[in-house]
């Protein structure tokens, strides 16, 4: 387990899945809950290579914040066939202060776990990464 800034650990599961992801491409998702009593970030939801964006945004609570990778493949205007590996800072307006906070001190430190993440978006609702928004920050 590796020791984290603000005194959060990061279970080894969410580094062994994520290169999974990006090795493999075993997942289309990977969801990230801090456990605020273990003081750890867990693997809270893996979503399969089928699943879609939409069951993305819906595999991430209203109200409580998270953070996620996506695995999202587009085309370029040559006609390409590419993925790129988004990671996500979910943190919903009607989230928990303290929450907030914890999240987003945790934040860099979780990310430099994570090598091979090539854009990071933040979000405080769903339009904020829907579709239309990782498809800007690919072209």
């Amino acid at each position: 387990m590796a020791n984290a800034a603000s005194g959060m650990a990061v279970h080894d599961d969410c580094k062994l899945k994520f290169l999974e992801l990006k090795a493999k491409r075993t997942y289309r998702f990977i969801v990230y809950k801090i456990e605020e009593q273990q003081k750890q970030v867990m693997v809270e939801k893996l979503g399969e290579p089928g699943q879609s964006h939409d069951d993305f945004a819906a595999s991430l609570p209203a109200d409580e914040c998270r953070y996620a990778i996506f695995d999202f493949d587009f085309v370029t205007a040559e006609n390409c066939q590419k993925s790129k590996i988004f990671f996500i800072a979910w943190s919903p307006d009607t989230a928990r202060v303290r929450s907030k906070m914890i999240y987003a001190s945790s934040k860099d430190r979780f990310k430099r776990e994570l090598d091979g993440i090539q854009v990071e978006l933040q979000a405080t609702d769903p339009t904020e990464m829907d579709l239309e928004v990782f498809n800007s920050r690919v072209n």
